[in-house]
């Protein structure tokens, strides 16, 4: 029997409060849908829980390399007749590999959405891998590789790169694109152990964003999600981290840069705790926008960069992620400025965050903007509906309950200035990071 939960819109006018239905199919496939008539259109992201962090030693960039493999056809479609199919139905859509999900979406004419959730089905069902598919989609990724990372200025600078260092447990440091040693071990066996293990109905999130009628749209997806066999949930893995005691410094030459560059990388508290929240404060009152006190600092004072980068989660927002993760500030710089001097400009700043508890003013500004930003993310992402389907999907996967998201906006009005206080000298201490440092090896540029 299906169980199904309401959540409609409602409470305090000025907060976030985005309404959906939700059920559970038989097979343990979770299905979430938000209408928004807005456009006449829909978004359909089916979320699986599965990324960087789940990949077995040996085996680095498989959960990357799987998402191509996706492409590839299934039961009752071809090759790359999904991509075709959406396309001249006038829709848009793709696929990501994070640290803990891959995504699958598409955004169509509402009237597409059974023709949507049909082509998703299919496919969960069983993609149709041969050998001469995996021996290409290895070469797509592994080209890939060599243009966004090996061959490019800064390629893994600071998503790579950091991680490793700041990171002690291998599920969090290593290199989530795919080792090319790794990726050329990788056999059909592996494939076929993959789809069975992760992309099962029971460790699945399917969202539907837009101009929907949400019983009807619900009882689409029984009809053609609810046959899918069941399957037990992998069981999660170990991500734990140990609280940072050490600050490690970390040197690395890229030969194809010509700028220096360094990025910081900091614990932050556990996802869901009053501390998770205050560090999204301090984020927002240190890095985001142009009025941040490091950008102040370093961009407007000092002159050093013309732009300061990063934040929680680099692959992402800190609404779309476990922890552990890193408040990962970063920045490429003058020549004239040493990556100490440019450290200590930036802990002349954080340190003042650290030593005393900000003016009410200043709290009241930092929480407006993180209110704004989490209205953003709710209304962005690349395709209509994505950044609330996200949001969505995330929440239900991470958390356990869509509607962790309809309670962000009352956990920030909580934060005081004492706890705000307290979260910076517990997690921005200068122990809590690891410091990377990028020296250029390529000649000339100015500075």
């Amino acid at each position: 029997m299906v169980e199904e939960r309401v959540q409609a819109s409602g409470g305090a006018p000025r907060r976030l409060v985005i309404p959906f239905s939700e059920q559970r199919l038989p097979n343990g496939l979770r299905v979430i849908v938000s209408p928004d008539g807005s456009a006449p259109v829909v978004t359909v992201a089916l979320y699986y829980n599965v990324g960087f962090r789940l990949e077995p030693r040996g085996r680095t960039g498989f959960a990357h390399l799987f998402e191509h493999l996706m492409f590839q056809g299934s039961e009752q479609m071809a090759k790359l007749e999904f991509i075709r199919i959406v396309q001249q139905t006038g829709g848009l859509l793709n696929g990501t590999t994070r640290p803990d999900f891959t995504n699958y979406f598409e955004t169509l004419p509402a009237h597409a959405l059974e023709l949507a959730l049909w082509m998703e089905a299919d496919r969960m069902r069983g993609p149709v891998i041969t050998q001469a598919e995996l021996d290409n989609q290895r070469d797509v990724v592994k080209n890939e590789i060599r243009v966004n990372v090996l061959n490019r200025p800064y390629g893994g600078f600071p998503w790579i790169d950091l991680g490793a260092r700041a990171f002690s447990n291998w599920a969090n440091a290593h290199n989530g694109y795919g080792d090319m040693q790794d990726l050329d071990a990788a056999s059909l066996a592996d494939v076929e152990d993959f789809f069975a293990r992760y992309y099962a109905p029971a460790n699945a999130v399917l969202v539907m964003v837009g101009d929907v009628d949400a019983p009807g749209a619900l009882a689409l997806a029984e009809r053609h999600f609810a046959e899918i066999p069941s399957q037990a949930a992998p069981q999660e893995p170990d991500i734990a981290e140990p609280r940072r005691s050490r600050e490690e410094r970390f040197e690395m030459v890229d030969e194809l840069a010509s700028l220096p560059a360094l990025a910081l990388g900091y614990h932050v508290p556990e996802r869901g705790t009053a501390e998770f929240f205050a560090m999204g404060l301090l984020d927002q009152l240190l890095l985001q926008g142009d009025d941040a006190l490091l950008r102040r600092e370093l961009v407007h004072e000092r002159g050093v960069t013309d732009e300061l980068h990063g934040g929680m989660n680099l692959m992402g927002n800190m609404y779309n992620g476990r922890t552990p993760m890193l408040w990962a500030p970063w920045l490429i710089h003058a020549r004239e400025a040493s990556s100490e001097a440019v450290l200590a400009a930036i802990d002349s700043v954080v340190e003042g965050v650290r030593s005393r508890a900000l003016p009410g003013a200043v709290l009241e500004r930092a929480r407006l903007k993180a209110r704004s930003a989490l209205y953003e993310t709710a209304a962005g992402g690349m395709f209509p509906g994505l950044g609330r389907a996200d949001l969505l999907a995330s929440a239900a996967l991470i958390d356990g309950d869509p509607a962790w998201v309809n309670g962000i906006e009352a956990r920030l009005d909580e934060l005081t200035p004492e706890l705000v206080l307290e979260t910076a000298r517990e997690y921005l201490r200068p122990d809590n990071r690891a410091v990377l440092a990028v020296e250029p090896g390529a000649d000339g540029g100015a500075s």
